[in-house]
């Protein structure tokens, strides 16, 4: 049975390795050693158990040979009854120490995988927004999953396995020649039966695995986006309802047919290693008996070698995948070392500070910048493209001046990609500008501490985005300790205490993926109320109202008039009709201040500014009477 199991391992481990022939790196192992010194002192008792454990293992079969033959000889009842007491007490301590290797192994794995994952979350956290605009979600989750889970296996499972193994085979390899050097020969020589067709059958196996796992990955993919409010919209729309059923259903069949293929694949295998295994073992007890009524060999050595011929080859199987087993595991590592090794290109400053008390100017002198490049800010593998995308570097902003005194609105008006949103992002520093410099109250944001920046200035983008929870910790999001009258208080202010009120569980309604369960004008409100509840002393509105009807766009008008009582405030809109109370108005044209002044002096001086204000608001001439 040890062979069947074994055999069941070996097959698993040959299917779901990482196929990669890349050579052993150092620098990898030296990483990983780093990662494994927390747990330094649970590894080595973890060893010693596996070593010790493997004593036992084979301690059994010989006890037992030693029982037969005392039975054999009738030797004293005392001595039989001792030996089976010890193998009983062998068979206790094997069971303890395999429930505490367990908990080790347990511990240890888990562990590193914490360890692993929340230095990944935490590394991701600091990418710029440029990363995620071009990264795969899913990719970098399966890094979060999957390959941490790949390189957790290397201590919890290979590490252990492979030192317990070289011990069981070592101490059973002198047993048995010990006992018959003939035997254990042809034992050995029937090896490669055993081991070859685990190889050559997990290979095609593993081809149909990765064959499965493609599909279903598509499938997954197809799933997540169709699934979606936007995405089942879409196929609504064009009508594609069917085609889209025929493609999963193709998909489906082929997985399907992948089974049923690898389920009968696993059966011969197995059934043919159970046949190897009863081979080994009639070889064993026909040549062992012929000896043993020969005189040459103890009954007992008879049966001790057959159980210590599950003890060989166990191992010995073990051993020929350990290689693909290690490989598979610093392949997961160097895939999670990959993106930590993905340098932030937004970084604090030693001895940044806060910025100063009181009311907060905002001022951009001579800016230039442009988008970095994506070997800058991504991995070909998490946009699961074959190269990057070597596009990038090109300037959008070019000697950007502007300043908004304190309690004061600046408004950005301008064509589609002039770079009035690129501006916010500079300001709440999710960029940093290649010349020049942004300054909130006269310090340079690069000199500032990202905590403070986000005390400092709240945004409002067009996109209104919510988190499937809670309006409660949606909001709580900008102040988790928010008492229960400040959120009503917020909501009161944004227009939105009569909807909340009226919601089944209140505050405690989910709002669905995105806030979906709201419309346009009431996710826009609830962003509104928390960044109410954020009180930040700069506000940046990004096209805050550009998909409102009328109705909606009056009553988040009301909220944003909230929101900017007081405060200094840069406003991004389409909408001129938003704009017209700014104490300054920018003109952005092709990463340029093309013009600036108040609404009546730019609609004075008939320029760009007159032009986007006619194309909205003119009337049409009254038809002329004919006759």
């Amino acid at each position: 049975m040890d062979m069947e199991v074994t055999a069941w391992h070996s097959l698993y481990n040959t299917m779901n390795a990482q196929q990669d022939k890349r050579p052993f790196s150092l620098a990898t192992l030296r990483r990983i050693g780093r990662f494994a010194r927390p747990h330094r002192r649970m590894l080595g008792f973890f060893l010693v158990l596996s070593v010790v454990s493997a004593v036992l293992a084979v301690a059994s079969p010989v006890l037992a040979g030693r029982v037969v033959d005392a039975i054999v000889n009738r030797a004293a009842l005392s001595s039989v009854i001792g030996m089976a007491a010890l193998i009983a007490v062998i068979a206790l301590l094997d069971a303890g120490l395999g429930l505490v290797t367990r908990w080790l192994s347990a511990s240890i794995g888990e562990g590193l995988i914490l360890h692993l994952r929340t230095a990944v979350f935490d590394h991701v956290q600091r990418m710029p927004i440029a990363f995620f605009t071009r990264t795969r979600t899913g990719a970098l989750v399966s890094r979060l999953n999957n390959d941490v889970i790949g390189a957790q296996r290397a201590f919890s499972n290979t590490l252990s396995g492979v030192v317990s193994n070289i011990v069981t085979l070592a101490l059973t390899l002198v047993v048995m020649v010990g006992i018959s050097w003939q035997i254990t020969l042809l034992a050995l020589v029937l090896l490669p039966m055993f081991v070859l067709p685990a190889r050559r059958m997990g290979s095609r196996l593993a081809r149909l695995e990765r064959e499965a796992a493609g599909h279903n990955s598509r499938m997954s993919t197809q799933m997540t986006e169709r699934f979606s409010a936007p995405g089942a919209t879409l196929i609504k729309l064009f009508g594609r309802p069917a085609n889209e059923s025929a493609e999963f259903a193709a998909r489906a069949r082929r997985v399907r047919d992948i089974g049923v293929r690898t389920a009968m694949v696993q059966s011969v295998f197995v059934t043919a290693l159970t046949l190897v295994s009863a081979l080994a073992l009639a070889v064993v007890y026909g040549l062992g008996g012929f000896y043993s009524l020969r005189g040459q060999l103890e009954p007992g050595a008879v049966v001790a070698l057959a159980l210590l011929l599950t003890r060989l080859y166990a191992p010995l199987t073990a051993l020929a995948s350990a290689r693909v087993e290690v490989m598979s595991a610093l392949v997961s590592f160097e895939r999670v070392f990959e993106v930590l090794d993905l340098k932030p290109l937004i970084t604090e400053r030693e001895g940044a500070r806060k910025v100063p008390d009181g009311p907060v100017s905002v001022e951009l002198d001579g800016v230039r910048f442009a988008y970095p490049a994506a070997d800058k800010v991504s991995l070909a593998s998490l946009e699961e493209v074959a190269t990057l995308d070597t596009r990038g570097g090109v300037e959008v902003l070019h000697d950007m001046s502007f300043r908004a005194e304190p309690g004061r609105m600046v408004a950005l008006v301008g064509s589609s990609g002039a770079g009035k949103s690129t501006i916010a992002q500079l300001l709440a520093r999710l960029y940093d500008v290649d010349e020049g410099a942004v300054r909130l109250s006269g310090v340079d944001v690069r000199d500032l501490t990202a905590e403070s920046i986000r005390e400092t200035l709240g945004m409002v983008t067009q996109d209104g985005h919510l988190f499937h929870e809670s309006v409660r910790a949606n909001l709580l999001l900008a102040r988790p300790e928010a008492s229960e009258e400040e959120l009503w208080d917020v909501l009161r202010r944004a227009r939105l205490e009569e909807l909340v009120t009226g919601l089944p569980d209140g505050l405690d309604t989910i709002v669905g993926e995105r806030g979906y369960r709201l419309s346009g004008g009431e996710r826009q409100r609830l962003t509104i109320a928390r960044l109410l509840l954020a009180r930040p002393r700069v506000v940046i509105l990004d096209e805050a109202t550009a998909h409102l009807d009328s109705t909606s766009e009056a009553a988040v008008q009301e909220a944003l008039g909230e929101a900017l009582a007081g405060r200094t405030a840069v406003v991004i809109a389409h909408r001129l009709s938003t704009i017209r109370a700014a104490d300054l108005i920018l003109v952005i044209e092709d990463g340029r201040v093309a013009e600036r002044g108040t609404h009546e002096e730019l609609l004075a001086a008939g320029g760009r500014y007159e032009e986007l204000y006619r194309t909205q608001f003119a009337q049409p001439r009254e038809p002329q009477p004919v006759g």
